[in-house]
């Protein structure tokens, strides 16, 4: 008896585990923003985008990928023109924005995904490569960004993403 629960148990963590993706092609599709959270050195979690933030990622099978994240709530600019908008209405915009695309690989074994920024809104992550550890569960990716637009390396972001 208790030999059947252990090969119950092992065959259920299988079925698990194969839920993980092992390759860029079972990444390839539209994911839906679900949340983002900042975890900092001290342990404070903070929501940058608010706590239903928006955005879409694309993972083509070429190897391109577009990430646009956004506050859901963004007041407008008074003057319906961004380019004479206030230093709080530009405070507003920037940080209430985030976005990049590039190229992307999976490495599967160490479930990184390899984003290879092209550009960025966030100038200083222009052409640079960021690893990020995934996880892939109920068809959403929930992966780690351990050098932010928010404070580099003294802040991780959790984000996660749900295939639409």
């Amino acid at each position: 008896m208790k030999k059947a629960i252990i090969i119950c148990l092992f065959c259920f963590s299988k079925m698990l585990w194969a839920q993980e993706p092992v390759s860029e092609n079972e990444l390839i599709g539209t994911w839906s923003l679900v949340s983002i959270t900042n975890i900092y050195q001290d342990g404070t979690r903070v929501q940058p985008y608010g706590n239903n933030p928006d955005g879409i990622l694309i993972f083509d099978k070429k190897g391109n990928y577009t990430i646009q994240i956004l506050r859901a709530q963004r007041p407008l600019i008074a003057t319906g023109n961004k380019n004479t908008s206030t230093p709080d209405e530009n405070a507003a915009l920037v940080q209430g924005y985030n976005g990049h695309y590039g190229t992307y690989t999976v490495e599967a074994n160490n479930k990184i995904i390899v984003f290879r920024i092209t550009h960025a809104f966030f100038p200083n992550w222009e052409h640079k490569i960021q690893k990020r550890t995934y996880s892939y569960k109920n068809n959403e990716i929930k992966y780690i960004v351990t050098n932010t637009t928010q404070g580099g390396q003294s802040v991780v972001a959790e984000v996660v993403w749900r295939r639409r």
